[in-house]
């Protein structure tokens, strides 16, 4: 660490007096800790879904259907998975043919992507900007979002509303399950129960979404002319806290769901009924 030369006129962080500081950081503990576990989880479940997208079978096992394949609506869905009809005919790319799973993963994908909350994970993790606090990042300029690929980020709000209709699919899923194997209502198994876990913890991701927040009360220059909405925008607010929280174990969620009903589908294990 060195100090500035007094005669040297300058503004700022260079100005005079200043200590100039050349090392990327200060900082003694394990800043870098976070961030990797950071990458090493998000590129897990990226490795994980893309692999799962791709080997296009053990997606469906009456009544599970894997949340990575619904809805399912191509042509080549396997018998008794398209809940919502099939407008999707079969198409192939290159001799090979595209995965039901293709068709609807860009939107849940596009939602995390753009998350405020993902964004400062990943900037952090993948692109070192900034990997921590105090901490120097590597690139020499930064524009922001407002140049490609970056201003795709301010389409979150319309992935918001797409990931919004997928809850509502993914908890009929969940209340499908309650059949059994034979179509008969009233039966209870442990995927219906990781269904239902499923479809909660994506709600409460949705609802505790900064977008979520601002929809239902963003807007409003009078609250007290809007009571419904306001007590609606105090309870997002509080889960809007525990956002970060619900965005982790939702990716989880979704992830051991699909393993769960793979599992079933591929006879690897059976999906024990309480009742």
């Amino acid at each position: 660490m060195a100090l500035i030369d007094s005669s040297n006129e300058k503004t700022g962080v260079f100005s005079q007096g200043r200590a100039l500081i050349t090392d990327r950081t200060l900082r003694t503990d394990r800043w870098w800790l976070q961030p990797l576990i950071t990458f090493s989880v998000l590129i897990a479940f990226v490795i994980y879904a893309t692999f799962r997208a791709f080997e296009n079978k053990h997606y469906f096992a009456e009544p599970l259907i894997s949340p990575f394949y619904s809805p399912c609506l191509s042509t080549v869905c396997v018998e008794g998975a398209a809940h919502f009809g099939t407008p999707i005919g079969s198409i192939t790319l290159f001799g090979f043919l595209i995965s039901p799973a293709l068709f609807i993963l860009i939107f849940p994908l596009g939602f995390r992507l753009t998350c405020y909350y993902y964004r400062k994970a990943y900037y952090r993790s993948f692109w070192m900007s900034p990997p921590a606090c105090a901490v120097a990042e590597p690139h020499k300029k930064y524009t922001g979002e407002t140049r490609a690929p970056l201003i795709l980020q301010n389409g979150h709000r319309w992935f918001f509303y797409a990931g919004l209709v997928l809850n509502v699919i993914l908890t009929y899923d969940a209340i499908i399950a309650f059949k059994n194997e034979e179509g008969q209502w009233g039966h209870m198994s442990v995927g219906t129960l990781v269904l239902l876990l499923n479809a909660t913890l994506l709600w409460l991701y949705s609802a505790s979404c900064h977008t979520c927040r601002h929809t239902i009360g963003g807007r409003l220059k009078n609250f007290s002319k809007h009571p419904i909405r306001y007590k609606a925008w105090t309870v997002i607010s509080k889960l809007n806290h525990y956002h970060p929280n619900f965005a982790w174990v939702s990716l989880f969620g979704v992830a051991f769901t699909d393993f769960y009903v793979r599992q079933v589908a591929s006879g690897a294990i059976t999906n024990y009924y309480f009742f």
